[in-house]
């Protein structure tokens, strides 16, 4: 089963949220059996009538926006459109005071360790049997921060705190200026990042501009090792 790890300096962490006021959940996971297993056993072991999914992040936000924040979510790290930290930086901009699990096959140490820094409320394994991952959620969702057993904090809360600042600052992009960035770690030029979003040039400039003054960076080269950092993209 999972265990607890606990920062007090950790600015990110959800409100404490009964299990009984859990009644609607958001789900974002592209694997179809993965989703509807996850769906099922919410329903089942919480007395869920409205489970919501939504297999992409784009998705999730579209849904978020027109019918509300649910009352917690589960979010696979790698989704089509969002792999790594990216997808936890963009909903908790959205709905910052909403519970967000991170469910993953991936264990990394330092993957873990991005999204609690980056604010969530826990990081559990896809391989959890169903007893677990119900304990687990119902620790999540009662205020405790939850881990795989496997993962070894980094020690250095000075760090943990930049990490959590620099995860804020990420928040602040928009949609569009955290397509430019990623492009931009992916090592586009201005002009393929201009033709792959079907924009003009001058607008990437402005863009990139905003990027840098929201997160502290002067050249590309930085911005792309404070992204990787905070592993905020991960490769396909």
């Amino acid at each position: 089963m999972d265990s607890a790890t606990s920062n007090a300096q950790d600015r990110n962490v959800a409100r404490h949220l009964p299990v009984d006021r859990v009644r609607e959940i958001l789900i974002v996971e592209d694997h179809p059996l993965m989703c509807d297993a996850l769906a099922l056993t919410l329903k089942i072991s919480f007395g869920l009538k409205n489970v919501r999914t939504a297999r992409s992040l784009a998705a999730a936000q579209e849904q978020i926006r027109d019918q509300g924040a649910p009352d917690a979510v589960i979010l696979d790290v790698n989704l089509p459109d969002a792999r790594g930290a990216e997808g936890l930086v963009m909903l908790r901009r959205q709905i910052p005071d909403v519970p967000i699990t991170m469910i993953s096959a991936d264990l990394d140490n330092a993957m873990i360790a991005a999204a609690m820094a980056a604010g969530a409320q826990g990081y559990i394994s896809k391989s959890l049997a169903r007893e677990a991952l119900v304990a687990s959620l119902r620790r999540m969702w009662e205020g405790e921060r939850v881990t795989p057993d496997s993962y070894v904090p980094e020690d250095a809360g000075d760090e943990d705190a930049a990490k959590a600042e620099l995860a804020r600052r990420f928040s602040s992009l928009t949609p569009q200026q955290m397509k430019i960035l990623r492009l931009i770690c992916q090592g586009k030029a201005n002009k393929e990042i201009s033709y792959e979003l079907s924009i003009a040039e001058a607008t990437v400039k402005t863009h990139i501009t905003a990027i840098m003054s929201k997160i502290n960076a002067r050249r590309r080269t930085q911005a792309v090792l404070l992204a990787n950092s905070v592993r905020l993209f991960e490769p396909a």
